[in-house]
């Protein structure tokens, strides 16, 4: 059974049981007003709707009976025809200033009695919670958006309309499809999605790509999560062979209807490792090679000062990030954010946060595909870490000599637009021993910088040479840190780069480097 089904026979139940007060959960008023059409069409009885355009007027009819457009007006309406009629039923769809005790809500309690009184309903269509002491004279209901099997018909009631007209490439698993990326959206938002495709007189394969896109601008301006804009150079990421091919093999199960099988979509990875690795890169990579939008979620701003605000931040994120499924949601160094779980002195915000983001990760069937970072895992909360959560814990370490040599040639192409001698990239790759994945692009790019202030003629070996000489990688300014880290991952997370590394830092490496410094 649908939600829409669901919702369509709950609130049959409490309109004939004369309930005297509903209020319903939508955005989506139109959505709710149908629905109430087809309810008061069957049950024959009298109901009448109110709109600030439109006033009172009686729903099946469409006929004025009120010229007062205000709420309160429709409520002072609502209580004369109460007083003197049985059985009547007033529908408000925009009703404000029912969260606390208000002159509003109590003149809206009074309302309520009336219609307990005489047998009639008062129904109120809002998007925020109800004061306790007017929720508690009825009941509530909620209409969530469309659910996939409802967003599918949808789309192929209006495809199928115009298959006759012009060539429409999509088939029963592509509408499937297009309905699994639409899910989260209102059904006015999905109807006109489809009409911008209709309009250009083709239905094509390559706008189910584009599809994402479109739904990712309607929520380009609401906050709690940052849109990130993928560059087509994110795409290049050396190493991590083993990381990269769990997420080939994940990639299909993201859109797929898997509920006959009784699983969910994949959730999400945690990377941990070294500072400079490539963590964060991947995280881009993953939206760019996927072909989703990314968000980031920055667990820094949803702190807020007063009891509660840091929660509700969390929790309107989280939503926003399930609306705009399918996408990456990134959360780049996710212990500073939950740092402090268990502690006392800040009152215990850290600890509902984690609370709140773990039942969130485990329970949500939304497709967000979570990438987290971090680095210092000893501030990771024990149970983030557990199986579960994220359905992988990769680590990622230092790059081997192979991956040295990958990515000194990415960032060489990318740059210089050439190759290098073979004898001189192993050189760097020797020279190299202990760097990190930025500390690589900072050698190359200091190559880079040279060629263009005094043109590609200044690159030879020795330019090459001083540039890798001169860099100080982490891994010997933090060296006690850095293999700490390094021995947590050997042991506790699945190699990024699809085999674990047992080698410790050339120390002759690091003297022959810090020499040419002094």
């Amino acid at each position: 059974m649908s939600d829409t089904k669901e919702f369509k026979q709950t609130l049959t139940r409490y309109l004939k049981a004369r309930i005297p007060f509903i209020s319903i959960r939508s955005a989506e008023r139109a959505r709710v007003l149908d629905i109430c059409k087809e309810i008061i069409s069957e049950l024959n009885a009298s109901f009448y709707v109110h709109t600030l355009s439109q006033g009172t007027r009686e729903i099946i009819s469409n006929r004025g009976v009120n010229d007062d457009r205000s709420v309160i007006g429709a409520l002072d309406f609502a209580s004369s025809q109460m007083m003197q009629r049985q059985q009547l039923s007033f529908l408000l769809t925009e009703v404000t200033d029912l969260e606390d005790d208000t002159n509003f809500a109590r003149q809206m309690q009074d309302v309520v009695m009336l219609a307990a009184e005489n047998g009639g309903s008062v129904i109120v269509i809002t998007s925020k919670p109800v004061w306790s002491q007017l929720q508690r004279l009825g009941m509530s209901l909620t209409l969530s958006m469309p659910t996939e099997d409802e967003m599918a018909e949808l789309i192929h009631e209006q495809i199928t309309a115009y298959r006759e007209h012009f060539p429409i490439e999509w088939d029963l698993n592509d509408e499937k499809q297009a309905a699994a990326i639409l899910t989260g959206i209102s059904r006015i938002e999905a109807e006109n999605i489809i009409a911008t495709f209709l309009a250009n007189g083709r239905v094509t394969k390559a706008d189910l790509k584009e599809l994402m896109h479109v739904k990712d601008r309607i929520f380009a301006d609401i906050s709690g999560v940052e849109r990130v804009v993928v560059r087509e150079d994110s795409l290049s990421v050396g190493g991590l062979a083993g990381l990269q091919a769990w997420l080939d093999k994940e990639r299909p199960l993201l859109t797929a209807d898997l509920r006959e099988r009784g699983i969910r979509p994949p959730r999400g990875v945690l990377l941990v490792g070294v500072p400079g690795c490539g963590k964060s890169l991947s995280a881009k990579a993953i939206a760019a090679s996927w072909g989703l939008p990314l968000y980031r979620l920055d667990l820094s701003t949803i702190h807020g000062q007063y009891l509660g605000q840091s929660e509700g931040r969390l929790k309107d994120a989280l939503t926003t990030a399930d609306h705009v499924a399918p996408c990456v949601l990134w959360i780049d160094e996710i212990e500073k954010g939950l740092a402090g779980a268990g502690q006392s002195s800040d009152g215990g915000t850290a600890t509902r946060l984690v609370g709140q983001f773990l039942y969130w990760l485990q329970e949500a069937t939304s497709r967000v595909f979570v990438v987290a970072t971090a680095n210092d895992v000893s501030m990771l909360p024990p149970e983030l870490l557990r199986r579960g959560r994220f359905d992988e814990l990769f680590f990622v370490d230092l790059p081997t000599p192979i991956e040295r040599k990958e990515i000194i040639e990415i960032y060489i192409r990318r740059g210089l637009k050439r190759d290098i001698d073979p004898t001189l990239m192993d050189e760097l790759v020797q020279l190299s021993e202990g760097f990190a994945g930025s500390d690589l692009e900072a050698a190359v790019r200091e190559v880079v910088k040279e060629a263009y202030l005094n043109g590609d003629d200044v690159i030879n070996t020795d330019l090459f040479r001083q540039s890798f000489e001169n860099v100080v990688p982490l891994s010997q300014t933090s060296p006690e840190q850095i293999e700490a880290i390094r021995n947590w991952g050997r042991e506790r997370a699945v190699p990024a780069s699809g085999h674990m590394q047992m080698n410790k830092i050339d120390k002759s490496t690091v003297k022959m480097r810090r020499a040419v410094l002094q």
